[in-house]
């Protein structure tokens, strides 16, 4: 039989056991990579950085909607000309969301990166 990560296994016919071919895996061995210590360990540093800033941008964008749902007075408030808080505050989502993939890009090469460089050099 053959085992989802290439490798063979022993089958078994009529009660008798028949031992199988033993392969190598052509690729990595993503069982024992995904068991890894390190591999536990950069997850968590990206979890740390993905849930709370997601959670953060969430609830920025949860009250935009809610300003603008039950708050229509201060969002047609009026700053320059035509310019109200609702537009201000709308072209900040487009300006948040460009922050946050700057902030994840320089997260990422600093935190996540190397540490996934480290763990393909140590599995392959």
């Amino acid at each position: 039989m053959t085992h989802w990560s290439g490798r063979t296994t022993s089958a078994r016919f009529d009660g008798i056991d028949s031992p199988g071919e033993i392969e190598e895996p052509e690729g990595p061995d993503f069982v024992r990579i995904q068991q890894s210590d390190e591999f536990v360990r950069l997850r968590s540093v990206l979890r740390r950085f993905v849930f709370p800033v997601a959670l953060l941008f969430f609830g920025w964008y949860l009250g935009f909607v809610v300003l603008a749902a039950y708050f229509a007075e201060f969002m047609s408030h009026r700053l320059v000309g035509a310019i109200n808080v609702g537009l201000v505050l709308g072209l900040l989502q487009f300006v948040s969301t460009l922050l946050i993939t700057l902030w994840y890009r320089s997260y990422a090469r600093r935190r996540i990166d190397p540490r996934v460089a480290a763990l393909r050099k140590a599995h392959s």
